[in-house]
């Protein structure tokens, strides 16, 4: 149906007798008489060419037609309410609370932040880090971007952009590296994933079940990649998050050798319906993507 041909009077009245179980309670609620919330809805009834209640001696009963109906109706009426509630007195404000995956937070997202509340002043942005393991529902986060394969139980995802991990290190520790099986002399820094360098290594050509030497878990890029500048060792890290990092030389990349094993996402619980502030940020967030990718 197009949105010009939406009946919404008679969709209010077929809501409110819904919640009210009778016609008498909306039409005392929609401030109109009994007899026009019953007309609006056979209206409404008619145009569908189905019935939406059962009409029983002691008030209404849905069909399974309007079962279908109601609660999206329901929904939709509430999330107005809402907007033009926040819109009545010009003071406009949403709260945003995002869980953000650290090194994605510090090194990607925080740089461009700016943007967004130029963009949107009325949307108040609050950021949280975490090392990848978030519960969005008990932490009270509407929506949390996260790295991964995208299947988290409960939850939407909407695909953000690749995360190719690469060797970055010292450039005083890169000239000790002559090939690929050079790493093996150094220092490794990963993350909680145990078969990262096995995965580069075979990539690379190396048998890659060698024996490894010492290597060191670290939930944080961010603090591998502090490792890295140290000189302490080589890191196994996402690529496009420390460009800002290449481009001033502090560290380089010794191998063009890349793998793939996971993705950054942005998440929100299927049971949360998406918020306006939520959806003008994953629009704005998408659009940073993109443009990143054109450059």
């Amino acid at each position: 149906m197009q949105r010009h041909q939406l009946p919404l009077n008679a969709l209010r009245a077929f809501e409110a007798s819904a919640r009210h179980g009778s016609f008498t309670g909306a039409a005392s609620e929609l401030c109109v008489s009994q007899a026009a919330v019953s007309h609006q809805v056979r209206q409404l009834e008619a145009q569908l060419g189905v019935a939406l209640f059962r009409r029983l001696p002691r008030g209404l009963s849905l069909t399974g037609e309007g079962e279908l109906l109601f609660p999206v109706l329901n929904e939709a009426l509430d999330r107005l309410s809402q907007a033009l509630d926040s819109l009545a007195d010009g003071t406009r404000r949403e709260v945003l609370t995002l869980g953000v995956v650290g090194t994605f937070a510090a090194c990607w997202l925080l740089p461009r932040l700016a943007d967004f509340h130029q963009r949107f002043p009325f949307i108040e942005v609050r950021v949280a880090t975490h090392n990848n393991r978030v519960e969005l529902a008990s932490e009270g986060y509407d929506m949390a971007i996260r790295y991964g394969g995208g299947a988290w139980h409960g939850e939407s995802a909407v695909h953000l952009m690749e995360a190719p991990l690469s060797v970055l290190c010292s450039p005083r520790v890169a000239r000790e590296l002559h090939g690929p099986a050079d790493v093996l002399t150094q220092t490794l820094f990963r993350s909680f994933r145990s078969d990262e360098w096995q995965t580069w290594l075979a990539a690379a050509g190396v048998d890659p079940y060698r024996r490894l030497p010492e290597s060191v878990m670290l939930d944080s890029s961010l603090a591998m990649m502090e490792a890295v500048v140290q000189g302490s060792g080589v890191a196994l890290v996402p690529i496009p998050m420390f460009e800002r990092h290449l481009a001033s030389g502090a560290i380089v990349q010794p191998f063009d050798i890349q793998v793939t094993l996971g993705s950054y996402w942005l998440t929100r619980l299927q049971s949360h319906p998406e918020s306006a502030a939520m959806a003008l940020f994953r629009r704005w967030l998408l659009e940073e993507v993109h443009a990143a990718d054109r450059h």
